[in-house]
């Protein structure tokens, strides 16, 4: 009988380890009013960038400006009356009782102004970073309450990229390893990722461990919420023995791979033999499978006629090999899980502006 085979071969392989997450900005805020108050200015337009310590809202502080002239004045007639009464003192006049009094009257009129001052001050509600507004959720003669939304903020330069490993994967996984990011919205598109951390606590419901990554957005291409599909690179490459997984027969429970061992012919030509081995298989990529134990480099492995072997020991035919089908050869790296997206002519790596990236670290492919 005819079969057709082709050689086990010991490779290099790239191990990525596939899940899903979700993106979120490396800063974001709801602003809100700390005091309550009516609203007098609106300083920013949905949308537009905003920078740090820039006024976005005013709110009407008439009152508290009049307290704060008010506190101002009251200090000014404290230090007058201190700096009269030291120059009492030293001639005689009076006590220096007289002088420690008028001294924590400053004091506490200096207390009063600052605190008008504060009050004052919260009623401008400044931005905490730079970043791109919202859309705001206020007019001007709107009275806020404090602690009402105002509009959120953003800080989208960077963009973080939560996912969840299996626990089994916690001693590989570690800070700068590259991975690549797939999101619905750019189905034509790659992001090139580095991880930043790894959560020290294991998720005890599902038995997962939290990883967060770093994206390069000064373009601003991602939003924070998208769904994405994560690639993370588990180390370097390794040594794996890989078979094309149409050679695997599993019955029963068993994984195994018909091998054909050498045999001399009756006419002096070389002959082959069928023997079935059980095998245990790794990593599984487009195509191939990972053999852990059961076949050694550049064993012979039927890949089609299965059906037609009833036992070991049967002689068989091959067809004709593959032009690459050769002994003690070095196949190319095994392709990583994740294949190119349709549409994917430049490279994705190179999509990022220009300068020192956000995250810190430079993700490679």
């Amino acid at each position: 009988m005819v079969v057709e085979s082709t050689l086990a071969r010991l490779q290099p392989l790239r191990e990525d380890i596939e899940a899903v997450g979700s993106l979120r900005s490396r800063q974001g805020t709801m602003v809100r009013a700390e005091m309550g108050g009516r609203v007098t200015q609106i300083n920013f337009r949905d949308g537009q960038p905003i920078r740090k310590g820039q006024l976005l809202v005013q709110l009407d502080d008439r009152l508290q400006r009049a307290q704060v002239r008010q506190a101002q004045a009251e200090l000014s007639i404290s230090q007058a009356n201190h700096k009269r009464n030291r120059e009492l003192v030293a001639q005689g006049f009076i006590s220096q009782r007289g002088v420690d009094e008028s001294a924590a009257a400053v004091q506490v009129a200096q207390a009063k102004a600052e605190l008008a001052s504060a009050t004052a001050a919260r009623l401008r509600v400044l931005a905490p970073f730079d970043g791109v507004a919202g859309l705001r959720n206020i007019s001007v003669g709107d009275y806020l309450k404090d602690g009402a939304d105002i509009v959120n903020l953003e800080d989208m330069a960077a963009m973080y990229v939560d996912f969840r490993l299996p626990e089994r994967l916690q001693a590989r996984v570690r800070p700068g390893q590259a991975a690549r990011v797939l999101v619905e919205a750019l189905p034509d598109r790659a992001f090139a990722a580095v991880v930043q951390a790894v959560d020290p606590q294991i998720d005890a419901n599902g038995r997962s461990l939290g990883v967060r990554g770093c994206i390069d957005n000064r373009l601003l291409q991602l939003r924070p919420g998208m769904f994405a599909r994560v690639s993370t690179r588990l180390g370097d490459d390794r040594p794996a023995l890989m078979i094309p997984e149409e050679a695997i027969v599993s019955q029963g429970g068993r994984q195994t791979v018909v091998r054909l061992q050498r045999a001399e012919g009756k006419d002096g030509q070389p002959a082959w033999t069928s023997q079935r081995v059980d095998v245990q298989t790794g990593t599984r990529l487009a195509g191939q499978v990972e053999i852990v134990r059961g076949l050694a480099a550049d064993d012979r492995i039927v890949t089609a006629g299965h059906q037609r072997i009833q036992r070991d020991g049967m002689p068989v035919r091959l067809a004709q090999p593959p032009a690459n089908d050769t002994p003690n050869g070095v196949a190319p790296a095994a392709s990583a899980p994740v294949a190119a997206q349709p549409g994917m002519a430049v490279p994705p790596w190179a999509e990022t502006a220009a300068g020192p990236s956000p995250c810190g670290v430079s993700a490679q492919p």
